[in-house]
């Protein structure tokens, strides 16, 4: 049996960020040139990989993804565990299916219906800066396929080790990065009437900000990041400020609603004080909206494998870029536990546990040779 857990300490050992994952993306071949998919994608969207099990692009398509990107501070966010469950599972639909003996900790051959629809993987660069599932869309090929239903999953901490955690609709929040630029006139700062000084409307802003949490009933946040205005010189009135703030939503409708109060507030403040303005959006990530016969299939398979299934009925607050794939394709997004005690997410501690690799790529299998027409 392949030592993955060997594998995923080598790609734990290099780790590599957004639009850099060569190496990951060398590992991930190397693997497939050992099976036989029908149809292999290299460099796709940068350092992506696809690989496909069936050989008519028309047939149903069942499609999964991992994300293989890192940190700048390493694999602390347990994407190296995400691939290296992806490349089990391509082993799985390679050889039709194992299980595991679960006394003696060994796989065991055993038999599957054949599928007659295409199974899809896909490893996907580039997912923390929030550009990677758009550069892999933009490459076509997944428009190729008849993709009928896309999963995802990624490690969640706090949760028992190998709990499947299902959210009913969204899974992952809406969020955008906004900088709102504000141009007014420098002027000597013994005559400060003469000029047009920023600084009130940006107090006036991050007030104004504040009252839009939850301001509606929905789930609507507004972050302060960053201020700026003027410069450390002290003879100058200030004639440009930033202001910069995180925005956050549970639906895409009450993201849209938000940008759009957010930045008609900005316009009549800065209008009031005679500013000009314009505005930057950055890193903006789309809700993780799920499809519900995608969550039930999820639950149905949790249970064959079988894993402990927990419902988490609010979102989690942080974003994920498979949303983008859900607004092309029905699919849906799940959380499986990582420990109750592990470090959180991006923490320089965290390190994904190798005892998810197996039970989540079972999973994954279900789901793939599961599927009915």
């Amino acid at each position: 049996m392949i030592d993955y857990k060997g594998i995923r300490h080598q790609l734990h050992e290099h780790p590599q960020t957004a639009g850099n994952e060569q190496f990951a993306h060398d590992t991930i071949i190397r693997h497939l040139q050992q099976l036989h998919p029908d149809k292999v994608y290299a460099n796709v969207g940068g350092y992506g990989v696809i690989a496909v099990w069936g050989k008519d692009p028309q047939a149903p398509t069942v499609a999964f993804r991992a994300d293989t990107d890192a940190l700048p501070i390493g694999h602390r966010c347990g994407h190296d565990g995400h691939t290296t469950i992806l490349l089990r599972l391509a082993e799985l639909v390679d050889s039709g299916g194992c299980v595991v003996d679960s006394t003696r900790g060994q796989a065991l051959p055993t038999t599957h219906p054949q599928p007659t629809h295409n199974i899809l993987l896909l490893w996907q660069p580039a997912e923390e800066t929030g550009t990677g599932s758009r550069a892999i869309l933009d490459s076509g090929i997944l428009q190729q396929y008849n993709i009928v239903r896309f999963y995802g999953l990624h490690n969640i901490p706090g949760y028992p080790l190998g709990t499947v955690v299902l959210c009913p609709r969204t899974f992952a929040a809406a969020s955008t990065g906004v900088v709102y630029h504000l141009d007014g006139r420098e002027t000597h700062a013994s005559t400060p009437e003469l000029g047009v000084n920023p600084g009130l409307a940006v107090a006036e802003i991050m007030q104004r900000f504040a009252s839009f949490n939850n301001s509606k009933g929905e789930f609507r946040q507004s972050t302060l990041i960053c201020v700026h205005v003027g410069q450390p010189a002290f003879g100058t009135s200030a004639g440009h400020g930033e202001v910069m703030f995180t925005l956050r939503a549970f639906t895409n409708d009450e993201m849209e609603r938000l940008i759009h109060d957010a930045n008609s507030a900005v316009d009549e403040i800065a209008a009031r004080h005679k500013l000009t303005v314009s505005r930057t959006l950055v890193e903006p990530f789309r809700a993780t909206e799920n499809n519900g016969d995608c969550v039930e299939a999820i639950e149905k398979a949790a249970e064959d494998v079988p894993l402990r299934v927990r419902y988490q009925m609010e979102p989690n607050r942080w974003s994920e870029d498979f949303a983008e794939y859900l607004l092309e394709f029905p699919g849906a997004m799940f959380g499986i536990g990582s420990g109750e005690h592990q470090p959180e997410l991006h923490h320089p501690s965290y390190d994904f546990p190798d005892a998810l690799i197996e039970p989540a790529a079972q999973l994954f299998f279900r789901l793939a040779v599961g599927y009915n027409q």
